[in-house]
């Protein structure tokens, strides 16, 4: 029976990394949003309670039937609408005896009653996650408990949604009602539990935004949300044939539009930091070196050495090219590893341009 529940468990950890990643940039996007900086405590309980509910659902969906072609299950193996019959399926299984008392131990050998404490603690900690991290009230509590549970009913007997020829669960009532029960008692413990944890509604009380830096973490977000933007544009004017798309759409998006907005791209507004200059709001001058350097000079070499390497006239000039650029790039990277390690440098292209971030 360990091993029933091993193989799930063990199924989610191993894609809990690719889930993590996918779940990274969402996550970090509501969080400079909603608190304006990434707190190391809330992000270690969300990453915890996504991991639960991989877990959790792993351990509902887990072990599917070998082919999606399954065979029907029986008219009265699909739904199961007594309340409490587990209580009879234990009854019925138990080898203990009434009058025997010291039989009674043997109850606790059922699978049935195994069963219903399972999915009794399965909902303990979304329970708990619940009152500690959301400071939800009971009343939403158990109404959570009870989506999440009919989520993962439906999710079965709908055969993973249509996945699967038929159902391969059985929709149960007693799986929601002690589901349900679980949430709740979570709800319970989490008055203990919390009372030796962190309040995440306090964890934001003696923050000042004005003194904390902006994280290369941050700054990278802001950096794929505007080439998100700016990389079908620039694919779109190329079919176009619109002359230097490159060169003009960072001019207008990089220089021109945070000039206008006072130092912020969208990527920027989303993630909440802008640019300020030397002396207060960035000016056009100091975003024309900036960007000009990062993206025309730095970002126009390895564009350059695409084109070459698209006409390939000459191999030796290929060769050359190759040589040069990695070096530049090398030279880049180790730079950047350089600044990222101490915090004081700054990358070239600010401390030539004068240009540095603020959270708003």
């Amino acid at each position: 029976m360990l091993q029933f529940y091993l193989y799930p468990i063990s199924y989610a950890f191993l894609s809990f990394p690719l889930i993590a990643a996918l779940f990274t940039v969402p996550f970090l996007i509501v969080q400079y949003r909603r608190h304006g900086y990434l707190h190391k405590y809330r992000a270690l309980v969300l990453y915890l309670l996504l991991l639960y509910l991989m877990n959790a659902y792993c351990l509902i969906i887990l072990p599917m039937p070998p082919s999606v072609h399954n065979s029907p299950p029986k008219a009265d193996a699909i739904f199961q609408w007594v309340p409490l019959r587990f209580i009879a399926d234990i009854l019925g299984e138990t080898g203990a005896s009434v009058d025997q008392p010291l039989t009674y131990w043997r109850v606790l050998t059922e699978r049935a009653l195994w069963q219903e404490l399972f999915n009794v603690l399965l909902f303990v900690p979304f329970g708990l996650f619940l009152r500690h991290y959301f400071r939800t009230d009971w009343r939403k509590c158990l109404y959570g408990s009870l989506g999440l549970s009919l989520f993962f009913e439906l999710t079965q007997v709908s055969g993973l949604y249509g996945i699967f020829d038929y159902p391969y669960r059985q929709f149960d009532v007693d799986d929601l009602l002690s589901n349900t029960a679980g949430g709740l008692l979570g709800y319970l413990v989490a008055e203990w539990f919390s009372a030796h944890l962190p309040r995440i509604d306090r964890l934001d009380a003696f923050v000042d935004l004005s003194k904390h830096r902006v994280s290369y973490t941050r700054r990278g977000v802001a950096f794929l949300i505007d080439w998100w933007i700016l990389a079908p544009v620039g694919i779109a004017l190329k079919m176009l044939g619109f002359p230097f798309p490159y060169a003009a759409e960072i001019f207008l998006y990089f220089m021109v539009i945070p000039w206008l907005m006072n130092g912020q791209t969208f990527g920027k507004w989303v993630v909440r930091i802008r640019l300020q200059g030397e002396s207060g709001r960035v000016r056009l001058p100091e975003l024309f070196v900036r960007y000009g350097l990062l993206y025309w000079l730095l970002g126009g070499l390895n564009m350059l050495y695409l084109r070459i390497g698209a006409i390939r006239e000459s191999a030796i000039l290929f060769i050359l090219c190759s040589l040069v650029l990695f070096l530049v790039n090398a030279a880049f990277a180790l730079h950047a590893i350089r600044c990222f390690i101490d915090r004081r440098r700054k990358l070239f292209y600010e401390s030539v341009s004068g240009t540095g971030h603020s959270i708003t």
